[in-house]
């Protein structure tokens, strides 16, 4: 009996809520057939029982149906926009901007000292016999200082010349980049070789320049890099010499005394760097490498 009960006020209670649910439901819809039909004078000249009901509560959604609306599109395309691209192009400029960005470093790594400074680096580490002292880390930031002091002068003129005048509006970006290669063109004609520049103006089908200044980018860049990176080489390969000269010293000493069981690097690294400090290594490598670019 108290299950039959128990069921019965559950079904009771069920049907109540299934009913005021339909209810509200129907009350919704027509408020807002309501709204979106009758005309506001219409409503006006009903009977107070339906007007004060009815009315006010389409009057409210009205309101809260016209609340949505105000909010245009306007904000969404009236970002950042790039001719040819889509009227919502604020994704297309974090593409482009993200893509410039991670092109940078090795544009200015091929524009810069930065790459003979780190080969030098490099065969030094080699031919002193330490492979991960100074670290890869330590190499790169040192190789990166040298350049930003080699580069301040340049880096400042480009300022001057390009940033400022497109900041106070007096040129164009475009304006700006062309200001800009110019003390770029003339610190890589400083220290590229005619005979890289005569192989890419080969290469690229162009005429002969008359004066550097007439080169192209497209010639000037490559020719540049390969000539950084012949510098490089030679100036390492001169740098590997005294060293490679105490292991072989060292190398037949230990080979004529019958001392075969052990490396010669174990002496030889030692003596290799107690030379380099005796003769302030870092010194005159980093004055000898700043004075080649003067």
């Amino acid at each position: 009996m108290n299950r039959n009960r128990a069921g019965r006020r559950v079904a009771t209670i069920a049907l109540m809520v299934l009913a005021l649910a339909a209810s509200a439901t129907g009350q919704g819809r027509f408020g807002t057939i309501n709204a979106d039909i009758v005309d506001p004078g219409s409503v006006a000249n009903r009977p107070d029982h339906s007007a004060s009901g009815a009315g006010a509560g389409s009057a409210a959604r009205i309101d809260n149906s016209a609340s949505p609306s105000t909010a245009s599109p306007s904000g969404i395309g009236g970002g950042l926009q790039i001719t040819g691209a889509p009227s919502n192009s604020v994704p297309w400029s974090i593409v482009i901007l993200l893509t410039g960005l991670t092109l940078i470093p090795s544009v200015l790594v091929c524009m810069t000292p930065f790459a003979r400074l780190l080969i030098v680096f490099h065969f030094l580490r080699q031919a002193l016999g330490l492979q991960t002292t100074p670290s890869n880390q330590t190499l790169i930031g040192l190789s990166m200082i040298l350049t930003f002091f080699l580069m301040q002068p340049v880096a400042n003129k480009i300022y001057v010349d390009s940033f400022v005048p497109m900041q106070g509006g007096q040129i164009t970006a475009i304006e700006a980049l062309t200001r800009a290669e110019a003390p770029l063109r003339e610190f890589m004609s400083r220290f590229v070789r005619e005979k890289d520049v005569a192989l890419f103006i080969e290469l690229a089908k162009e005429p002969r320049p008359a004066s550097p200044n007439d080169l192209s980018m497209r010639v000037l860049l490559p020719a540049y890099i390969l000539s950084e990176l012949k510098a490089g080489f030679q100036i390492g390969t001169v740098l590997f010499l005294p060293f490679l000269i105490v292991d072989m010293v060292v190398a037949s000493i230990t080979t004529s005394v019958g001392m075969f069981q052990l490396p010669p690097v174990v002496i030889s690294t030692p003596l290799k760097l107690l030379l380099f400090l005796i003769v302030d290594g870092w010194h005159l490598l980093i004055g000898s490498l700043m004075r080649s670019f003067q």
